[in-house]
């Protein structure tokens, strides 16, 4: 007898585990049937900056396949602008919403995939639902960014947040040749990094021409005759024609709450198995709005990332096809580019591993991509984070100029495998001068960590520190 999966979202994640099933499971097997309440399916929500930023010509150019492409080709019935809106677990039914038809139905499942991703964090902050104020997660919500930037006269843009949107956001606003103020509570840019790391992220941003409001909040956002005027702050009102929230992301789990499936009270994402299971049976879930597993912490995480949503899709897809798969965990491991720096990070930051309960030893060096005589070689700062007395690699990253920020890999690689700092900076790296100095700046930020440990056991042997 023929079953049904349902899945509930149908971009990374849950279009990976609806493939990946199909691969599994033929159709007259298993019906496969998607609902997504936007426009698109199987698209690359991180090119949107770049879209806005003119550097990606095109819509189109970001979506990786299309609804009627996996009606054709993978017998995978994906209906946009669909949104389901009720969960029966006891019944095993959905019941969804057309939005275009405004009509209500009901579909019977055997199995059902939450793939609901996440959305941009909108505080209870007056004017930040008006006009004029947009977040940066679907294709949809670019198209919007667009249709408001080339209907109207814009010349000042605000961004409100310093994370990875937020900081590609503000460079796709100098790009289209926007005034442009960056508003970040904390007293950095990427707050995930640490504080030294931070601040050549903050002199490349002003030296593009953008303005820093840092340690400040949003109070308001000013509207008048409908349309956006200002953005009031800790720090001044600033004028604005248009508004890009980059404060971060929630999962999407109030659909998962309110059917009775589980969710993690600290991460707010649905709590799964290593195979994608939920604790309801036959309910899965994957990508943004399900927790995973941080391999340094031992913690539950939720991880807004492009790679994390394809991985635990193609577990879940594997799982429901017939396989056997488990998701083994992250690392946090990310990449980005701003202002011509280089940003790479991966594991704890030093006050991550503080507020893991580790008690972490520090190096910085400053170092170059290549070898120091070859032209055009950029500077590097690489920060290693390792836990005290063992040397165990806990987190990296890095900030610098073009050729830095994938070496970030080999950190991560490292962190994977639980090496310690000493056993990376022997590792068999590559060396040739249009490509790294003669010591890799991986070797030499793991070397100078090493030496960082080995110093403070020798302080603690002699009683100068506690010796934990």
């Amino acid at each position: 007898m023929r079953e049904r999966l349902v899945v509930v979202g149908g971009d990374a994640a849950g279009m990976s585990a609806a493939s990946q099933a199909r691969r599994g499971r033929g159709p007259d097997d298993l019906e496969i049937v998607v609902f997504e309440r936007g426009t698109d399916t199987s698209y690359s929500a991180c090119g949107i900056p770049y879209w806005i930023g003119d550097v990606v010509d095109d819509r189109d150019d970001l979506v990786v396949r299309t609804p009627q492409q996996f009606r054709e080709k993978h017998a995978i019935d994906a209906r946009i602008r669909h949104e389901v809106v009720g969960i029966d677990t006891g019944a095993g039914r959905v019941t969804f919403r057309d939005l275009d038809a405004g009509s209500e139905d009901e579909l019977a499942y055997d199995h059902l995939l939450l793939a609901t991703g996440a959305s941009p964090l909108r505080p209870d902050i007056p004017g930040l639902d008006g006009p004029g104020v947009f977040g940066v997660q679907t294709l949809d919500d670019g198209q919007a960014i667009l249709d408001h930037l080339e209907g109207r006269d814009i010349r000042r843009a605000v961004v409100v947040g310093a994370g990875y949107i937020g900081l590609e956001m503000a460079e796709a606003m100098v790009v289209r040749g926007y005034e442009v103020d960056l508003v970040e509570r904390s007293d950095r840019p990427m707050s995930t990094l640490d504080a030294g790391m931070g601040d050549r992220v903050a002199q490349a941003m002003l030296g593009m021409g953008i303005r820093l409001h840092l340690g400040t909040t949003v109070e308001g956002v000013e509207h008048a005759d409908g349309d956006l005027r200002a953005v009031a702050t800790g720090d001044g009102t600033l004028a604005a024609d248009v508004v890009i929230l980059g404060m971060g992301t929630r999962p999407n789990s109030g659909l998962a709450r309110a059917a009775g499936i589980p969710v993690g009270p600290e991460t707010g994402g649905i709590v799964v198995d290593l195979r994608q299971r939920t604790r309801v049976d036959g309910v899965w879930a994957a990508g943004d709005c399900a927790e995973v597993h941080h391999r340094v912490t031992r913690a539950p995480a939720t991880i807004a990332l492009g790679t994390i949503a394809n991985k635990t899709g193609r577990v879940a897809g594997i799982n429901l096809g017939g396989g056997y798969a488990t998701f083994p965990g992250v690392l946090g491991t990310a990449v980005t580019k701003v202002c011509g720096v280089e940003i790479g990070r991966t594991g704890l930051g030093e006050g991550d591993a503080e507020a893991a309960g580790f008690h972490p030893v520090c190096a910085t060096v400053e170092t170059t991509t290549k070898a120091g005589y070859w032209p055009d070689t950029a500077t590097m700062d690489v920060k290693v984070v390792a836990e005290r007395r063992s040397g165990r690699l806990l987190g990296a990253q890095i900030v610098g100029g073009e050729g830095s920020c994938k070496r970030i890999d080999t950190f991560a690689a490292a962190l994977w495998n639980e090496m310690t700092v000493e056993e990376l900076l022997n590792v068999d790296l590559s060396y040739a001068p249009p490509f790294s100095p003669l010591w890799d700046p991986v070797l030499i930020g793991a070397r100078k960590a090493w030496d960082a440990v080995v110093a403070d056991t020798s302080a603690a042997r002699r009683g100068r520190d506690d010796p934990r």
